[in-house]
């Protein structure tokens, strides 16, 4: 009987959280205490409550036997691996998770592997009822990260250090095997690997090929297959391992029960001798040949192999079962969900055709921290997975409705899953596209899309900043939208409303439309009601006739600045002015006519892609030495309009509901707000005055402090944050076209635009 012909059970949905443990210097990063995991058994409950039945569980030396086994604490995992179990998952449990052991060992130490062994031992001694074991994660790449890029303990840079911490790790792996299994003989070996591929131009086919052996190293070693006759027998000498060592795998060998392959976008690499077509950050070389590295999925037009044919490779290599044990991108929502539904089409794909695979495990179920510098520095930049950990508990996002769909059985069919993810699109390209040989593309490149209709996106309000802001970012994100200004929609009449609907079939609507003059509603109030209330509630009622979801803007002057504190969701709005009033209306109007609407409140918008707000007047006003006034009694949260637009298009994504706060963590006076932006753009601000609120004669009373805090979760980056992207994304568009426009619209007398600031 043909392997292909044999019956196989469903393809499993398995979960893992994100646990790293890695060294820098003497500082540790533990994921698990970052994501609030330390603390939280009922994240337990919620693994469980998507229908996961195995999960890739940490029991890492580090935590629990730091100071060596006689002292180790085994409270913590065995309180949860005992709940984990009553709970009916399987934990696959990882030992070491790119770590290099306790402070008292490393990766380079030749006793590594019998330290690793004897907690092995340890545990599975105390629970002998578990049957799969991950000793040490990814172990060629953690060597890679350790021993080749110099970025985790022990730092070093060369070819030996990584082969020493490769062949150590290696060994620990067997070593720990062998300790488990003579206490349960039946303990499974699910090892893991980041694997990749590397693509070339010609003269550097060589390299290339060298990438694409060492990426098997961990595996072969494990399966005892590098003797004499392996590729990379004559580089690992070379680089000092000994002979009798590479031996001992020939003679203990411990083939992988499951080879568990981690696929990342990232990890198919194009390496590119033309290094004028590529920035300077990119050059690199290996001593004999300067080249380029980029990601393939930036630069090459066909080739890759991706998941479908990683898997097929590594099933005609070993011939071994196959999991994936990771399936994650950093990206935004709709991007994660989409490299997660190809990530599972790929991989019943490859069952189609014979290969083993038995899961795939949704990985990042509490997101993860600081990757985008590789674990080197804690900046706090957090990556959302199925779970977002910035609420006062986990708040399942997007990705949970769609891992709860596969576990079930069910295909997902969320909106966004329409629309291909920003590795299929023709845009994906940072860097001149090439075919698979390295020679250049003669025509524009472009993707097949699917034949079923995608539904958009409708933005109302074309022409205001909110509205503009939203139409570039869903473009960037590969949302698909309908733009439409007032004379194509008049939202505050049913039958436009409903003609828009009907024509577009949008899976949401976007509301950017509204009346913002706050001093001119105290004598507009008739207008400003009708944009500001009756409109967001047609709007509310047209789409609860057609099950479309809806989200709607709301002001931080709805409330009265009473209170000392920032203001929460939960606060009762008491509005100043006209403007706020119109506004307090709509959020309790909309939510009674759609209770699954979307309300954002929010305040004090800048941005890099507009003239009217008031860091851009500011900072063009103290450039051209004029003197620039700013209230220094009034407390605001000024909210950076992309940060605004990415953080609420993710919660429409995610389904969320009600009303949440949406600004940048900090609250400052609008003094401080343009002092610090102008010593952040290095601008001279000796000619910014403070001045009272009062002093700027505005009609409409504004609220001294209309702070906003969010109860519901910080889901928007710090304000220092925020404004240092700020200088720098205003400069790449002042460089533009469009942006060398908008500074010419920018006058000395920044005063009146300064009042549309304000509202």
């Amino acid at each position: 009987m043909s392997r292909s012909s044999i019956t196989r059970p469903p393809l499993e949905v398995w979960g893992g959280l994100e646990p790293t443990i890695n060294r820098v210097g003497d500082r540790y990063f533990d994921q698990i205490e970052q994501s609030g995991h330390a603390w939280r058994t009922g994240d337990l409950d919620r693994f469980a409550a998507l229908g996961l039945r195995t999960l890739r569980y940490p029991v890492l030396w580090e935590r629990t036997a730091p100071n060596g086994i006689a002292a180790a604490d085994w409270s913590w995992p065995g309180e949860r691996l005992a709940y984990l179990r009553a709970l009916g998952i399987r934990p696959i449990v990882g030992l070491v998770h790119h770590g290099s052991g306790p402070p008292w060992t490393s990766l380079v130490d030749p006793r590594f592997g019998e330290h690793l062994a004897a907690y092995a031992a340890a545990l599975a001694a105390r629970f002998p009822w578990i049957e799969d074991y991950t000793p040490l994660n990814e172990p060629l790449t953690t060597a890679r990260f350790s021993g080749l890029y110099g970025l985790w303990y022990p730092h070093g840079r060369d070819d030996a250090t990584f082969c020493r911490a490769l062949i150590n790790q290696c060994r620990a792996i067997i070593l720990a095997m062998r300790a488990v299994r003579s206490v349960n003989s039946a303990a499974r070996l699910v090892q893991t690997e980041d694997l990749g591929k590397t693509h070339s131009t010609p003269p550097l086919a060589y390299q290339a090929a060298f990438e694409n052996e060492r990426r098997w190293l961990s595996w072969d070693l494990l399966c005892g297959r590098v003797d004499r006759h392996h590729p990379l027998w004559s580089y690992l000498t070379l680089a000092g391992v000994r002979e009798t060592d590479l031996a001992w795998f020939l003679d203990n060998a411990c083939p992988p029960d499951v080879l568990g392959v981690n696929y990342y976008l990232s990890g198919e690499r194009f390496l590119d001798h033309r290094l004028e077509r590529y920035p300077a950050d990119s050059h690199g070389g290996n001593g004999k040949s300067r080249y380029a590295d980029s990601p393939a999925a930036r630069v090459l037009v066909r080739g890759q192999a991706g998941v479908h044919g990683l898997l097929c490779e590594t099933w005609a290599r070993y011939g071994r079962p196959i999991a994936i044990t990771e399936a994650h991108n950093g990206c935004t929502r709709e991007e994660q969900m989409r490299w997660l539904q190809d990530v599972w089409n790929a991989t019943q794909a490859a069952r189609r055709t014979g290969v083993d695979v038995r899961a795939v495990s949704v990985w990042a179920l509490l997101g993860s921290f600081d990757w985008n510098t590789l674990v080197t520095q804690q900046s706090g930049y957090y990556e959302p997975g199925v779970f977002d950990v910035r609420s006062p508990e986990p708040r399942p996002t997007a990705l949970a409705g769609m891992v709860s769909e596969l576990a079930a059985g069910r295909y997902p069919h969320h909106p966004v899953l329409e629309s291909p993810g920003w590795w299929r699109r023709p845009d994906r390209f940072q860097y001149p596209p090439v075919h698979s040989n390295g020679t250049c593309l003669s025509h524009p490149v472009g993707v097949r899309r699917k034949s079923r209709r995608t539904r958009p996106l409708l933005i109302t309000g074309a022409r205001g900043t909110l509205a503009s802001a939203f139409a570039r970012l869903c473009e960037q994100r590969g949302l698909p939208y309908i733009l439409l200004d007032r004379q194509q929609l008049d939202i505050a009449k049913r039958a436009s409303v409903q003609a828009a609907v009907e024509r577009f079939s949008p899976w949401a609507v976007v509301n950017a439309a509204g009346y913002v003059r706050v001093d001119d509603a105290e004598t507009d109030t008739a207008t400003c009601f009708r944009e500001n209330t009756s409109g967001p509630v047609v709007l509310a009622d047209m789409c609860a006739a057609h099950d479309v979801r809806l989200l709607t803007f709301s002001t931080d002057l709805v409330f009265d600045g009473a209170q000392a504190e920032p203001y929460t969701e939960q606060d009762r709005p008491a509005p100043l002015s006209v403007y706020g009033r119109s506004k307090a209306l709509a959020e309790a109007l909309v939510l009674i006519a759609l209770p699954t609407a979307l309300v954002v409140r929010t305040s004090a918008f800048f941005g890099p892609w507009d003239p009217h707000n008031i860091v851009t007047v500011g900072l063009a006003a103290l450039e051209a030495g004029s003197t620039f006034r700013a209230a220094n009694d009034a407390i605001v949260s000024p909210t950076y309009v992309p940060d605004l637009v990415h953080a609420s298009l993710d919660l429409l994504i995610d389904g969320e509901h009600g009303i949440w706060h949406l600004a940048n963590q900090g609250c400052v006076t609008w003094f401080q707000f343009i002092r610090t932006a102008a010593a952040i753009a290095k601008v001279e601000s000796t000619r910014l005055e403070g001045c009272t609120t009062s002093a700027l004669c505005l009609v409409a009373e504004r609220p001294m402090n209309s702070a906003l805090a969010n109860g519901r979760g910080w889901v928007m980056p710090s304000l220092g944050d925020a404004l240092e992207r700020y200088v720098v994304e205003r400069a790449e568009f002042d460089a533009e076209p469009e942006g060398h426009a908008r500074r010419h619209q920018l006058t000395a007398s920044a005063l009146p635009l300064l009042l549309k600031a304000l509202r």
